[in-house]
C-alpha cells in the first residue's frame, strides 16, 4: 500500500507530506501540469489519498478528472473533494469557475446514480458529504439537520437551499476497484 498524498491544485498551500500539482508554476507545486489534459503525469494505483481542495470547480471535464482520481488512486484509497456549495455567492463570482455542484453531483460515480451508472465505469463509495451552511443557519442550528439525514439533505436541496444557502460541500470517498495483480 502507498502512503503517497497527492494535492490536485495544490497552490501555495500544499498539503504537508504530500506530492502537490497545479497548472501554475508560481505555486509550491512539485509538479506543473495542465489539470484538463490526460493522463496526469503519475502511474496507476500511485496514491492512498487525493485531496482536491476548491479544485473541483474549475476543471473543464468533472467527470474526466473524477476519473483520472481514480485511475491514479489504489484500490480503497481515498479522494477528499470540496467545492462550493452552488448556492454560495463564491460560487458564481468567480470567472473561472466552470461547474456549479451540489452535494449529489458525485453520486453518478457510486451505487446511487439515478440510473445514470453508464457515463463512466469509474467507482466511488460515498464515506461521507459533508455541506456547511451560511453562519447565520449554521449557528441556528440548521446544518445539523441538514447532515443528519440523507433525505433532509434530499428536500434541502430540493426545496430551501435558495433560501437557506449552502456554503462548501465536502466529499469523503473510496475508490472501488479491484485490488492490483487480482
Amino acid at each position: 500500500m502507498s502512503e503517497l498524498v497527492l494535492d490536485v491544485g495544490c497552490g501555495n498551500n500544499k498539503f504537508p507530506g504530500s506530492i502537490g500539482i497545479d497548472s501554475n508554476p508560481n505555486t509550491k507545486a512539485d509538479v506543473i501540469a495542465n489539470l484538463d489534459q490526460f493522463p496526469y503525469p503519475f502511474r496507476d494505483n500511485s496514491f492512498r489519498e487525493v485531496r482536491v481542495l476548491h479544485v473541483i470547480e474549475h476543471v473543464a471535464d468533472v467527470m474526466r478528472t473524477m476519473e483520472e482520481f481514480h485511475r491514479m488512486l489504489e484500490p480503497g484509497g481515498r479522494a477528499l473533494i470540496i467545492t462550493p456549495h452552488y448556492t454560495d455567492f463564491s460560487s458564481f463570482c468567480d470567472p473561472t469557475h466552470r461547474s456549479h455542484l451540489n452535494s449529489f453531483s458525485l453520486r453518478y460515480f457510486g451505487d446511487d446514480n439515478a440510473g445514470y451508472g453508464y457515463y463512466t465505469k469509474a467507482r466511488f463509495r460515498e464515506i461521507k458529504v459533508h455541506v456547511r451552511l451560511l453562519s447565520l443557519w449554521r449557528y441556528m442550528g440548521f446544518e445539523f439537520f441538514v447532515n443528519q439525514s440523507r433525505w433532509f439533505r434530499r428536500f434541502w436541496e430540493f426545496y430551501l437551499c435558495y433560501v437557506i444557502r449552502g456554503k462548501v460541500i465536502e466529499w469523503q470517498l473510496e475508490a472501488l476497484k479491484n485490488p492490483v495483480g487480482r
